[in-house]
Protein backbone atom coordinates (compact mmCIF):
# COMPACT_ATOMS: atom_id res chain seq x y z
CA UNK A 1 0.00 0.00 0.00
CA UNK A 2 2.83 2.23 1.02
CA UNK A 3 4.37 1.33 -2.32
CA UNK A 4 0.98 2.31 -4.25
CA UNK A 5 0.59 5.49 -2.57
CA UNK A 6 3.84 6.87 -3.59
CA UNK A 7 3.09 6.75 -7.03
CA UNK A 8 0.23 9.69 -6.33
CA UNK A 9 3.04 12.54 -4.76
CA UNK A 10 4.43 12.54 -8.39
CA UNK A 11 2.54 15.77 -9.63
CA UNK A 12 3.72 17.53 -6.32
CA UNK A 13 7.59 16.97 -6.51
CA UNK A 14 10.16 19.20 -7.99
CA UNK A 15 12.04 17.92 -10.69
CA UNK A 16 15.77 17.20 -9.40
CA UNK A 17 18.86 19.52 -10.61
CA UNK A 18 20.78 18.13 -12.77
CA UNK A 19 23.85 19.88 -12.01
CA UNK A 20 24.18 21.94 -8.90
CA UNK A 21 26.38 25.34 -9.34
CA UNK A 22 29.18 24.31 -6.49
CA UNK A 23 30.23 28.05 -5.77
CA UNK A 24 28.20 31.36 -3.32
CA UNK A 25 28.34 31.56 0.21
CA UNK A 26 28.35 27.58 0.92
CA UNK A 27 31.67 27.39 -0.97
CA UNK A 28 32.87 30.02 1.31
CA UNK A 29 35.01 28.36 3.73
CA UNK A 30 36.00 30.95 5.41
CA UNK A 31 33.14 33.19 5.49
CA UNK A 32 34.64 36.40 4.37
CA UNK A 33 32.52 37.03 1.68
CA UNK A 34 35.33 36.05 -1.20
CA UNK A 35 35.89 32.83 -3.02
CA UNK A 36 39.05 31.30 -3.99
CA UNK A 37 40.06 28.57 -6.70
CA UNK A 38 40.84 26.34 -3.88
CA UNK A 39 37.58 26.78 -2.10
CA UNK A 40 35.27 26.33 -5.45
CA UNK A 41 37.83 23.01 -6.01
CA UNK A 42 36.98 21.65 -2.61
CA UNK A 43 32.85 22.39 -2.44
CA UNK A 44 32.94 20.95 -5.91
CA UNK A 45 34.62 17.49 -5.23
CA UNK A 46 32.17 17.33 -1.75
CA UNK A 47 28.66 18.58 -3.75
CA UNK A 48 29.51 15.50 -6.28
CA UNK A 49 30.28 12.71 -4.03
CA UNK A 50 26.54 13.82 -2.40
CA UNK A 51 25.07 13.97 -5.99
CA UNK A 52 26.31 10.50 -7.10
CA UNK A 53 23.87 8.62 -5.28
CA UNK A 54 25.62 5.02 -6.60
CA UNK A 55 29.06 6.41 -5.75
CA UNK A 56 29.89 5.10 -9.57
CA UNK A 57 32.11 8.23 -9.81
CA UNK A 58 29.80 9.78 -12.74
CA UNK A 59 26.56 11.59 -12.58
CA UNK A 60 23.88 10.44 -14.90
CA UNK A 61 20.31 8.97 -15.43
CA UNK A 62 20.60 6.56 -12.40
CA UNK A 63 21.89 9.36 -10.09
CA UNK A 64 18.79 11.12 -10.84
CA UNK A 65 16.37 8.27 -10.70
CA UNK A 66 18.43 7.31 -7.05
CA UNK A 67 17.69 11.06 -5.86
CA UNK A 68 14.15 11.50 -7.10
CA UNK A 69 13.28 8.23 -4.83
CA UNK A 70 14.62 9.30 -2.07
CA UNK A 71 13.16 12.63 -2.59
CA UNK A 72 9.99 10.95 -2.70
CA UNK A 73 10.52 8.66 -0.04
CA UNK A 74 11.07 11.63 2.21
CA UNK A 75 7.75 13.33 1.01
CA UNK A 76 5.70 10.61 1.75
CA UNK A 77 7.03 10.84 5.34
CA UNK A 78 6.08 14.79 5.15
CA UNK A 79 2.43 13.68 3.97
CA UNK A 80 2.03 10.62 5.95
CA UNK A 81 1.09 12.58 9.67
CA UNK A 82 -0.06 9.56 11.21
CA UNK A 83 2.75 7.09 9.70
CA UNK A 84 0.14 4.30 8.71
CA UNK A 85 1.74 3.72 5.33
CA UNK A 86 -1.16 5.80 3.37
CA UNK A 87 -2.14 9.30 2.52
CA UNK A 88 -5.08 10.47 3.35
CA UNK A 89 -7.53 13.29 1.88
CA UNK A 90 -7.19 14.92 4.82
CA UNK A 91 -3.39 14.79 5.28
CA UNK A 92 -3.17 15.69 1.70
CA UNK A 93 -5.62 19.05 2.07
CA UNK A 94 -3.39 19.86 5.18
CA UNK A 95 0.45 19.44 3.55
CA UNK A 96 -1.67 21.77 0.74
CA UNK A 97 -2.76 24.07 3.52
CA UNK A 98 0.24 24.64 4.79
CA UNK A 99 2.48 24.84 2.05
CA UNK A 100 -0.03 27.78 0.97
CA UNK A 101 0.42 29.51 4.67
CA UNK A 102 4.18 29.26 3.90
CA UNK A 103 4.38 30.88 0.78
CA UNK A 104 2.05 33.54 1.44
CA UNK A 105 4.52 34.37 4.39
CA UNK A 106 7.37 34.09 1.82
CA UNK A 107 5.66 36.64 -0.12
CA UNK A 108 4.70 39.41 2.54
CA UNK A 109 7.91 39.12 3.65
CA UNK A 110 9.45 39.63 0.47
CA UNK A 111 6.84 42.52 -0.21
CA UNK A 112 8.33 44.18 3.22
CA UNK A 113 11.69 44.00 2.15
CA UNK A 114 11.06 45.52 -1.63
CA UNK A 115 8.83 48.47 0.26
CA UNK A 116 11.72 48.89 2.84
CA UNK A 117 13.96 49.13 -0.21
CA UNK A 118 11.44 51.45 -2.21
CA UNK A 119 11.22 48.79 -4.93
CA UNK A 120 7.68 48.12 -6.89
CA UNK A 121 5.61 45.76 -4.67
CA UNK A 122 4.23 43.56 -7.86
CA UNK A 123 6.23 41.43 -10.14
CA UNK A 124 5.76 41.80 -14.04
CA UNK A 125 4.65 39.05 -16.23
CA UNK A 126 7.98 39.07 -17.92
CA UNK A 127 9.54 37.83 -14.59
CA UNK A 128 8.45 34.08 -15.28
CA UNK A 129 9.63 31.85 -18.25
CA UNK A 130 8.06 29.00 -19.88
CA UNK A 131 5.08 27.11 -18.24
CA UNK A 132 5.04 30.10 -15.12
CA UNK A 133 8.48 28.71 -13.84
CA UNK A 134 10.80 31.37 -12.21
CA UNK A 135 13.89 32.30 -13.96
CA UNK A 136 13.14 31.90 -17.54
CA UNK A 137 13.44 28.99 -19.67
CA UNK A 138 13.50 25.61 -17.67
CA UNK A 139 16.07 23.90 -19.66
CA UNK A 140 18.72 26.22 -18.34
CA UNK A 141 19.62 23.04 -15.79
CA UNK A 142 19.17 20.68 -19.11
CA UNK A 143 21.59 23.48 -20.79
CA UNK A 144 24.46 22.99 -18.11
CA UNK A 145 24.22 19.50 -17.87
CA UNK A 146 25.13 19.36 -21.74
CA UNK A 147 28.29 21.96 -21.39
CA UNK A 148 29.71 19.66 -18.96
CA UNK A 149 29.28 16.82 -20.64
CA UNK A 150 32.64 17.44 -22.80
CA UNK A 151 32.45 13.97 -23.83
CA UNK A 152 28.93 13.09 -24.86
CA UNK A 153 28.33 10.25 -23.14
CA UNK A 154 25.72 11.59 -21.18
CA UNK A 155 27.35 11.42 -18.25
CA UNK A 156 29.08 14.02 -15.90
CA UNK A 157 32.75 12.74 -14.37
CA UNK A 158 34.22 14.44 -11.35
CA UNK A 159 36.86 15.79 -13.59
CA UNK A 160 34.09 17.29 -16.12
CA UNK A 161 32.02 18.75 -12.47
CA UNK A 162 35.13 19.91 -11.60
CA UNK A 163 36.05 21.47 -14.93
CA UNK A 164 32.48 22.85 -14.87
CA UNK A 165 33.00 24.42 -11.52
CA UNK A 166 35.85 26.23 -12.52
CA UNK A 167 34.63 27.46 -15.66
CA UNK A 168 31.84 29.33 -13.55
CA UNK A 169 34.54 30.72 -11.63
CA UNK A 170 36.58 31.61 -14.13
CA UNK A 171 34.03 33.81 -15.88
CA UNK A 172 32.86 35.11 -12.71
CA UNK A 173 36.39 36.17 -12.00
CA UNK A 174 36.16 39.26 -13.77
CA UNK A 175 39.53 41.23 -13.27
CA UNK A 176 41.59 37.44 -13.05
CA UNK A 177 42.99 37.39 -9.09
CA UNK A 178 42.11 33.73 -8.51
CA UNK A 179 39.13 35.43 -6.00
CA UNK A 180 35.55 36.39 -6.33
CA UNK A 181 34.35 38.96 -4.47
CA UNK A 182 30.89 39.78 -3.38
CA UNK A 183 31.10 42.65 -6.07
CA UNK A 184 31.75 40.40 -8.77
CA UNK A 185 29.40 37.83 -8.00
CA UNK A 186 26.63 40.44 -8.04
CA UNK A 187 28.31 41.75 -11.49
CA UNK A 188 27.92 38.02 -12.84
CA UNK A 189 23.85 38.14 -11.59
CA UNK A 190 23.62 40.98 -13.25
CA UNK A 191 24.98 40.11 -16.19
CA UNK A 192 22.94 36.84 -16.33
CA UNK A 193 19.69 39.03 -15.18
CA UNK A 194 20.27 41.02 -18.72
CA UNK A 195 20.75 38.11 -20.65
CA UNK A 196 17.24 36.26 -19.81
CA UNK A 197 15.88 40.09 -20.27
CA UNK A 198 17.29 40.06 -23.47
CA UNK A 199 15.61 36.38 -23.88
CA UNK A 200 12.62 37.24 -22.62
CA UNK A 201 11.80 40.54 -25.05
CA UNK A 202 12.86 38.52 -28.02
CA UNK A 203 10.45 35.88 -27.55
CA UNK A 204 7.80 38.51 -26.49
CA UNK A 205 8.23 40.11 -29.74
CA UNK A 206 8.46 36.73 -31.57
CA UNK A 207 5.37 36.11 -30.22
CA UNK A 208 3.69 39.36 -31.05
CA UNK A 209 5.23 38.95 -34.86
CA UNK A 210 2.27 37.59 -37.09
CA UNK A 211 2.54 34.52 -38.42
CA UNK A 212 3.36 33.74 -41.81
Amino acid sequence: MKKLSLLTLGAALIAVPVLAAPGGAKADAEGNGTLTRAEVQTNATAMFAKMDANGDGKLDQADRAAKRSEMQAKAFERFDANKDGQISKAEWDQHAADRAAKRAAKKAERGEKRAEAGEPGKRGPGMRGHHGKRGGHHGMRGGMMMKADTDGDKAISAAEFQTAALARFDAADANKDGQVTADERQAQRAAKKEKRAEWRAKRAAAAASPAN
